[in-house]
């Protein structure tokens, strides 16, 4: 049986950016968005931000978009990203399904 190439979960700062560049945005949005979709409870400072940027764009995750404004630099997922996004949101529900369902005690 061939084993497929797995890739390694996203982390958490990287499946908020993913899910907050469905729409477009440059860097201080989506830090503002990455905060609002967690509840406050991850905040991205700018350089930390600018390195999850680089590293999703350097895999094809994301990708630069045109902008009226040349002094800012947004970014889109692509369909790659899409495809990753979609792959981690089915695996963190297998992990919460098995957490909801009740362990069969051994009889």
């Amino acid at each position: 049986m061939a084993r497929t190439k797995r890739r390694p979960p996203l982390t958490e700062t990287m499946f908020y950016t993913l899910v907050a560049l469905r729409e477009p945005a440059h860097g201080y949005r989506i830090m503002e968005q990455v905060e609002e979709l967690s509840d406050g409870t991850v905040r991205i400072a700018a350089g930390t931000m600018y390195g999850i940027l680089e590293n999703l764009s350097t895999q094809g995750l994301i990708a630069a978009v045109p902008d009226p404004d040349p002094r800012r630099k947004v970014y889109a997922i692509t369909a790659a990203g899409s495809t990753v996004l979609t792959d981690d949101v089915h695996r963190l529900q297998r992990m919460v399904d098995a957490a909801s369902t009740p362990t069969r005690s051994a009889s």
